[in-house]
């Protein structure tokens, strides 16, 4: 299969050949792996019981879910990523704020999916054949995990379609023998390790789980729908079904993985840690499946985070090839990978990563849809691309390129959330007008909203039609096969 060479240009409807099926599958195999499966761990950590765990990952998912599907159809539309997309509200240069913010979320994932799946592979292999584990086994395990993944993500979309369709069904299999496997030892008691509810009182836990396990993951989406999207064909599926189709695929890719998270959390007795104690629990015979679920499971979700952080690096320096960008950006977050493992504590590095990247990712994915919702989904693609061609002008030039109220709409907004975000090291000092309760992802997409309609009352609600310019999608449930 040759390599991929579109970056973030817009992709011609010859090559728009997915369906919403491969949406699901792509959101669904590449979700199913140890670096979404920890996050339903944090609940249990924060010292919540069983139930209490469960509503609060379902609940904060199907929010997030609601809330973050409908950019997908921004670039079912444009034929181009959704930072790029996002050119419309923020200018041709303005968009780069969901570039940096875009990179960012996949930089860190992509981060966390290599740490924990390397530290459950390192743990699995001692057990098996007694390998020591010191930095050395590490370094390797990481390095193999690191390079597996740049393979796959430098080849492309489709290379990772294929995967996710792969791991679709192979990771369910290892899941449902993880099961199995730990069964015989799960409890619904809340863990007496974790001590107590983390925040003193039930709710402010339970709202903090919600939004770091829960919430968090459809965040993390907010600039990568559109990679899959692109390459599917407003003229032959609908705006509703490929709506469908994300709700479906992130909904059932979030919260299989995180629910059997939580449930080997408790059966694993893992207050503190995941990967250690979800090792040591294992039985015997589950230990190659759960080798297997680490390593391939690791590859197709952090390739599709780093193909993901090479399209925005891409977008960022447009001179720079998707696949040299794809490298570069392997090299930082593999670098980072090591930062975590020997520097941070994991639930801590992971709750203040989620949080502080949901506040201000938040403000950007509220401005990008009311835009979207003004202009009626419809956009200039040929427009979108002037920065990319090095050019000027366009109906998206605005001032210099920036579209200086949305671009301030979301600077308050993202401060606001960083003001009211409540970190295991950092409190913000919004805090006390709620009650100590983080909402900061509330405040910041309310506040980055309100400011945007504000600063742009006199807004177009959808650019004049000229011919071979324009992207719009039906609206009409048609048809067209899935």
């Amino acid at each position: 299969m040759p390599i991929e060479q579109r970056g973030v240009d817009t992709i011609p409807e010859a090559e728009r050949t997915s369906g919403p099926r491969d949406l699901v599958s792509i959101l669904l195999g590449s979700n199913l792996c140890l670096g979404v499966i920890v996050f339903g761990w944090l609940p249990p950590s924060f010292g919540l019981g069983w139930w209490a765990s469960v509503s609060s990952v379902v609940a904060g998912t199907v929010v997030g879910t609601v809330f973050t599907a409908p950019l997908a159809l921004i670039s079912l539309r444009t034929g181009t990523n959704l930072s790029t997309s996002s050119g419309a509200q923020f200018g041709v240069r303005g968009r780069l704020v969901g570039s940096v913010v875009g990179l960012l979320l996949a930089l860190g994932y992509t981060a966390l999916t290599v740490w924990i799946g390397g530290d459950v592979m390192a743990g699995v292999l001692g057990r098996l054949f007694g390998l020591p584990q010191g930095g050395a086994t590490y370094a390797v395990v990481y390095g193999l995990l690191a390079a597996a993944t740049v393979a796959g993500a430098v080849y492309g979309y489709r290379v990772l379609l294929a995967m996710s369709k792969v791991l679709a069904y192979g990771m369910t299999a290892l899941l449902v023998l993880g099961v199995i496997a730990y069964a015989p030892d799960f409890t619904t008691a809340a863990l007496p390790e974790a001590g107590g509810h983390l925040l003193g009182g039930f709710w402010p836990t339970w709202l903090l789980a919600a939004v770091a396990a829960g919430l968090s993951g459809p965040i993390a989406f907010i600039t990568l729908l559109g990679d899959y999207t692109r390459y599917i064909s407003p003229a032959r599926f609908s705006s509703r079904r490929v709506l469908h189709a994300t709700w479906l695929g992130l909904t059932l890719g979030l919260l299989v993985p995180q629910l059997f998270g939580t449930f080997t959390a408790y059966a694993a007795r893992a207050a503190l840690d995941y990967a250690g104690p979800l090792v040591d629990a294992a039985p015997a015979w589950y230990l190659v499946p759960l080798l297997l679920a680490a390593s391939a499971g690791s590859v197709g979700n952090a390739g599709l985070m780093l193909y993901s952080m090479g399209l925005d690096l891409d977008a960022i320096l447009p001179r720079a090839s998707r696949a040299r960008a794809t490298c570069a950006v392997a090299v930082v977050a593999t670098a980072c990978v090591f930062a975590g493992h020997y520097t941070w504590e994991a639930q801590s590095a992971m709750t203040s990563f989620v949080l502080l990247l949901t506040a201000i990712g938040t403000p950007w994915a509220v401005v990008t849809m009311i835009g979207s919702v003004r202009c009626r989904g419809v956009y200039d693609a040929d427009a979108l691309q002037v920065f990319n061609r090095r050019a000027r002008g366009g109906i998206y030039w605005y001032r210099s390129g920036w579209n200086v109220p949305a671009t301030f709409a979301w600077a308050v907004g993202a401060v606001v959330g960083v003001l009211a975000v409540s970190l295991p090291s950092y409190e913000g000092p919004l805090l006390s007008l709620t009650g100590g309760v983080d909402c900061s992802f509330l405040l910041s997409g309310l506040v980055g909203g309100v400011v945007y309609v504000l600063c742009t009352p006199g807004a177009a609600v959808a650019p004049a039609p000229e011919e071979g310019l324009l992207a719009s999608c039906p609206t009409e449930s048609g048809g067209g096969r899935a």
